[in-house]
């Protein structure tokens, strides 16, 4: 089983359910990772929504997936992030190709993370940003 995009950014992740990671079944490939700045890629074909167009749920799957992969790499000793808030305005519709998404920290502290994602096509126009925030909580072993 391949790994999940988290997974090939942050191979000490441990993941639920591995077979079930919904950035694997979207297509998602994170292509690079630091805690500075994290880049993903999606195609649009698998996504779409009824007219053709980029579904807007997956531009917020992708923004959630390197957003969260970000908040786990600024993390704070063994705190995990937990998504708290996530929005997205979209600009502009994508009808075909890859869109990339990059993940960058606009705050991070001890407790709570907020990371800007901007969101764009093959031909580097805006599609979609978004704003995520995690809060960092305590590992707590699983039941």
């Amino acid at each position: 089983m391949a790994p999940s995009p988290e997974q090939q950014a942050v191979p000490e992740l441990e993941v639920a359910y591995p077979d079930e990671q919904l950035g694997s079944k979207m297509g998602i490939e994170i292509t690079e990772w630091d805690p500075a700045r994290v880049v993903a890629t999606m195609p649009v074909a698998g996504n779409r929504q009824p007219f053709g167009l980029l579904h807007g749920g997956a531009s917020a799957v992708l923004a959630e997936t390197v957003g969260s992969t970000a908040a786990y790499l600024n993390r704070v000793g063994d705190r995990r992030p937990v998504g708290l808030e996530l929005g997205c305005t979209h600009h502009r519709s994508a009808l075909a190709g890859l869109v990339t998404a990059v993940c960058t920290p606009a705050s991070v502290g001890k407790t709570v993370g907020t990371f800007e994602i901007v969101i764009s096509d093959e031909e580097g126009r805006r599609v979609c940003t978004a704003k995520l925030t995690c809060i960092y909580r305590d590992a707590t072993p699983q039941a």
